[in-house]
């Protein structure tokens, strides 16, 4: 069958593409994920400078969850440009999704600027991790008027396809989708992960990671995963990254389902080892044979399309 899919006029050999925050930040580690299978690569959210996150230990995982508070540690944008131009020389198939961060909304445009002059294929924005609220306060996704001028904000400076990160933290994850979306924003990326969430050792009293708080992802947050893209998908015509807890390929489907493009692997990683790429889309394609599915594109926002017919 045609594993293809188109995501804002750029071509992935298959819907499944690495979370920002996996699997290392070079390119030689890039183009491995690659290799095993991935459709296309998001990089770690990048810094303007040097960013230290936190202290170890930083994730705690089980059968159910993980959080984590890794505090997301970068070298810099300097550091990020030298890898993001030896990936593109690599040119193995998968795209380059740049993912970006900053504290202030000037870094970010500042970040936004520089990366443009790389011309990547797509930027995803990052405005949305809870990991970092101690050190600059509520993250823009979580306020409609900030998300939105910072959106507008960024693409008066950028060309690229520019994709907003959205917090699942919100009272109405539709009422920040549209605000980024009529700001500009080309697609959506949801969700980031919950929380903050707290694990604490029964035995010391303690919490189990040295920040104490830490976003909540694994296979626990599925359903609700799930349900902000199938919110997202009903109120804007923007194409969404749709991520949170994806193991199978039956998930992966469910989100597609749900209207998700593309679908994030980062908790597969874990549950199913390193080659969980090819597993996840093997168990997709055996699916959508079983299935009569000829092609992805025929499953995107199928759910929709079956609550609608049956009004």
């Amino acid at each position: 069958m045609d594993t293809s899919v188109n995501y804002l006029g750029v071509s992935f050999p298959n819907p499944l593409v690495l979370c920002s925050g996996y699997l290392g930040v070079t390119a030689s580690t890039w183009d491995n994920v690659a290799k095993r299978g991935a459709g296309g690569i998001t990089t770690k959210s990048i810094w303007l400078k040097e960013h230290k996150g936190h202290a170890n230990p930083v994730i705690i995982c089980n059968d159910d969850y993980m959080v984590n508070a890794v505090g997301i540690p970068d070298a810099g944008i300097e550091k990020a440009k030298v890898e993001i131009e030896e990936y593109r020389k690599r040119d193995n198939g998968s795209p380059l999704i740049v993912n970006i961060i900053g504290g202030k909304a000037d870094d970010f445009v500042a970040i936004t600027e520089a990366i443009n002059e790389l011309k990547p294929q797509l930027i995803e924005v990052n405005m949305s991790c809870p990991n970092v609220e101690d050190e600059h306060g509520k993250p823009f996704a979580t306020d409609c008027p900030r998300a939105a001028d910072l959106t507008k904000r960024l693409k008066s400076v950028t060309d690229v396809p520019l994709i907003i990160k959205l917090s699942p933290n919100v009272e109405d994850i539709q009422a920040v989708a549209k605000a980024v979306v009529e700001a500009g924003a080309d697609g959506i990326t949801a969700i980031n992960t919950y929380g903050p969430g707290l694990v604490i050792d029964i035995d010391t009293a303690q919490p189990v990671l040295a920040n104490k708080f830490g976003g909540v992802s694994g296979p626990g947050i599925r359903p609700l995963a799930v349900k902000k893209v199938f919110d997202i998908y009903d109120c804007v015509d923007a194409p969404i990254i749709g991520m949170g807890g994806m193991t199978s390929g039956r998930d992966a489907i469910e989100m597609m389902m749900a209207g998700a493009t593309l679908v994030g692997i980062g908790s597969a990683l874990y549950y199913r080892g390193e080659d969980a790429f090819k597993i996840v889309l093997d168990e997709m394609v055996e699916w959508c044979e079983a299935n009569g599915v000829q092609s992805f594109n025929e499953i995107i926002g199928k759910t929709h399309e079956v609550l609608k017919n049956e009004k």
